[in-house]
């Protein structure tokens, strides 16, 4: 990471926006419940949600310094938030993306004197190749309109990139701090 973002500036000038987007489950590799997670699931987890959004913003932070300028949008999810019942029961999962939002805060509050905005998009069930496994679960899909009450469906990923550009862009200057659920109504029960 610290040598993408030297190529970055190197190609660019300055890293004014980052984005952290990457992450998966650790279904794979044995997260779940806690008392069944194995130790594997929850550092491989902790290593691919958490850890990788820790290094990219150390190293975006230290070429967006010197100019007292940028903003950082984290992708989390609505399980960093709500946790998760039995359909949803990865707990190495959903505290990384809980340690996503209290990082991206931490971030906004010390850095804000320096010109640096952070902020943090938290996801619902979105149309994507992660939420397959739900996609394909009929359970799950009659459960959509008690979980996402708006649309009773699945987010299109569109609906998660126009947040980031808002919260990327010179229109948010005066937002730092803000954890914008893309829910369909999720997290407001």
């Amino acid at each position: 990471m610290e040598a993408a973002a030297g190529e970055v500036i190197s190609r660019n000038g300055s890293l004014d926006v980052l984005v952290n987007v990457a992450g998966g489950s650790g279904r794979r590799w044995g997260d779940g419940p806690t008392d069944g997670c194995t130790l594997e699931g929850w550092q491989r987890t902790l290593d691919l949600n958490l850890n990788s959004v820790f290094y990219c913003c150390k190293y975006g932070l230290q070429a967006m310094l010197p100019r007292k300028h940028g903003a950082i949008v984290n992708v989390s999810s609505v399980l960093g938030l709500v946790g998760g019942d039995a359909d949803f029961a990865t707990h190495a999962y959903a505290a990384s993306k809980g340690g996503i939002i209290s990082l991206t805060r931490s971030i906004a509050s010390y850095y804000a004197p320096h010109g640096i905005r952070a902020n943090v998009i938290l996801p619902g069930l979105i149309a994507t190749p992660m939420s397959r496994r739900a996609q394909d679960d009929l359970h799950i899909r009659r459960r959509l309109p008690h979980l996402q009450p708006l649309t009773g469906d699945f987010g299109h990923p569109e609906d998660v990139a126009h947040a980031a550009v808002y919260l990327a862009s010179d229109e948010s200057s005066f937002v730092t701090g803000a954890v914008l659920t893309v829910d369909g109504g999720w997290t407001v029960r």
